[in-house]
């Protein structure tokens, strides 16, 4: 959709002119939090001289949060410590005008008026800008018994400190509906506190928006902190007693909880907007690069907004602080200053949580966002140290890059790591908005010294792994292709027998790379035509034997992160593929 911009003009001035607007501008901003505080400040910046009055449902107008979780694990002790501002020191600091316990349930766009309900009765508030900031609303499954009172969200302060009560009054189990962010935020916040906790998730894995091969590390380690993982399975119902409720599984299986947390995803809280008339998208609502609604005089921020995919194209709401933070800065800038505004960039929801001692990051598109976007592209997985192997504490990452076929264009990452895993995913979050190719992570000057990083940083061999793949010098193969290389390739590992030993994959032979140059006529009997498929532990001495093998004439490909990354697709599953024995497949 295109929106016209000669639609949103106030007081008469034409969206272009290098004026500012006029003194006295009333703003009405709904929501606060990031999108709708973020907005009002930068306007009380802009314009000492406009009214700003902020209308927030809750009781908390500017509260962190993201911090949520770490006050229902007792990480964060104090729930007042998750109060960013207050009505009385926004008064005092920006000269906004912020009322809580406002509910904005119409517009009136003819007029130019909100409608809002107070414990005092409704009333209508007139504005010459209004800026829609509502967030968005938890997205409720149809499960039965979902109205019990042990069922909370955790979208506020006030479910919270609902939490942490319960958790304080002694319950003893917890069940999370969901294990997307925060879901598994809540859920390692609960087993902090010493329940029992388990979580129910549809998808096949934890965290969805995550390639599988890091899905796996990240639900392991949930099993580590006691957590009970169920995927692929649904919730059916909740059955509410006295003393304890009962979560019903699809497979009958029956769990104790005295409390729930309902973190199954959300939805844009857009009603009372759809209808007056806003355009929206799936409840989403639409907004042009300067967040222009299709109402003149109306901005919109935030999770309840369209965003356009910077690398699929894929049109979607972003439920993320930064982004719709960065939006509120704009859109003040094009109330104020229509001819100078910045246009709001796509944001490439770029996320990190931490999930027990790891740390899980990604940016960009996934692997089945790409597929479905019908985009070409080439993944390479590594598993460098986050800093100097021979420095106490070097601990590896798991790092996929998704690139362009095309032309190396980077498109997306992910990570998992005990250290070091936001740094690179910042960095590569960078790179995507450059719109820069695999070759020029390699040419990133990136800080080194041995406790920081290697010389050869994780980012810049992301780099040269993919360029080599780009320009042919490494052939990949993938984990996921695994039964159809069973059946018409031959395995070669090129690990030590001492590794080979730990759980290899069956019929596979076994030569180590530094003796493959003198075995290559066995290697040529043993394949008897067939293409041969290379692996090792994490990918880099047997792109090594496939350069070996090319360059004699070999199909040859090497296997994309190794044996790590095969047991990570592989998942529970894994030890049931691999064979342990204790002597080679002989050649």
């Amino acid at each position: 959709m295109s929106i016209s911009a000669s639609k949103y003009t106030l007081g008469g001035m034409l969206n272009g002119m290098e004026t500012d607007r006029g003194s006295g501008t009333r703003i009405v901003i709904v929501g606060g939090v990031a999108g709708g505080m973020s907005s009002a400040a930068r306007a009380r910046r802009l314009d000492e001289s406009a009214e700003i009055i902020v209308l927030e449902r809750g009781a908390y107008v500017s509260f962190a949060n993201c911090g949520l979780p770490y006050h229902v694990g007792g990480e964060i002790d104090d729930a007042d410590s998750l109060l960013v501002q207050t009505p009385e020191r926004l008064a005092a600091a920006l000269n906004l005008d912020v009322r809580t316990g406002h509910d904005v349930i119409g517009l009136d766009a003819d007029r130019r008026e909100v409608v809002v309900r107070t414990t005092a009765g409704e009333e209508r508030i007139g504005y010459d800008a209004l800026v829609l900031s509502p967030g968005a609303v938890a997205a409720r499954p149809a499960i039965e018994g979902l109205d019990s009172a042990r069922v909370r969200t955790l979208r506020t302060v006030e479910d919270a400190i609902w939490l942490r009560d319960g958790v304080d009054a002694g319950a003893r189990n917890a069940v999370v509906l969901g294990a997307g962010f925060i879901g598994l935020e809540a859920a390692e916040a609960l087993a902090l506190q010493g329940l029992h906790t388990t979580i129910v998730e549809f998808a096949d894995r934890v965290l969805p928006p995550l390639d599988g091969e890091h899905a796996w590390p990240v639900e392991h380690e949930l099993t580590r902190l006691g957590i009970d993982v169920r995927t692929g399975i649904a919730a059916r119902e909740i059955i509410a007693s006295p003393d304890t409720d009962t979560v019903v599984l699809a497979d009958g299986t029956r769990l104790s909880a005295d409390l729930i947390v309902l973190a199954t995803g959300v939805r844009p809280d857009t009603a009372p907007f759809e209808a007056a008339g806003i355009e929206t998208e799936r409840g989403a609502i639409v907004v042009d690069q300067h967040g222009r609604t299709s109402l003149e005089g109306v901005w919109a921020v935030g999770d309840a907004t369209v965003s356009v995919d910077p690398v699929t194209g894929v049109r979607r709401p972003v439920a993320l602080a930064g982004p719709a933070n960065r939006a509120g800065r704009l859109v003040a800038d094009d109330i104020l200053r229509p001819g100078r505004a910045r246009s709001i960039p796509p944001p490439l929801s770029t996320a990190i949580v931490r999930v027990g001692a790891l740390t899980v990051a990604m940016t960009g598109a996934n692997r089945a966002a790409l597929d479905a976007a019908g985009i070409d592209h080439h993944t390479v997985h590594l598993h460098p140290n986050q800093h100097a192997g021979y420095f106490p504490g070097a601990s590896q990452i798991k790092l996929s890059l998704h690139v362009r076929a095309e032309d190396g264009m980077i498109l997306g990452a992910q990570a998992v790591g005990v250290d070091g895993v936001d740094k690179r995913i910042d960095v590569i979050a960078t790179a995507i908005r450059a719109r820069m190719t695999a070759a020029d992570l390699i040419d990133l000057d990136l800080s080194y010294s041995p406790p920081y990083g290697q010389a050869k940083d994780p980012v810049n061999l992301a780099g040269m792994v993919a360029t080599n793949v780009l320009d042919e010098t490494l052939r990949l193969w993938y984990a996921h292709d695994l039964d159809e290389v069973l059946a018409s390739a031959l395995i070669l590992d090129v690990r030590s027998p001492e590794e080979f030993a730990t759980g290899h994959l069956p019929n596979a032979v076994n030569i180590p790379h530094t003796e493959l140059r003198g075995q290559l006529d066995e290697v040529r009997r043993a394949a008897d035509g067939r293409p041969v498929r290379v692996l090792c532990a994490s990918g880099v001495r047997s792109a090594i034997a496939h350069r070996v093998l090319a360059q004699a004439g070999f199909d040859s490909a090497s296997l994309s992160g190794g044996t790590l990354t095969l047991r990570a697709t592989l998942g529970a599953t894994a030890d049931n593929v691999l064979v342990t024995e204790t002597t080679p497949v002989p050649v």
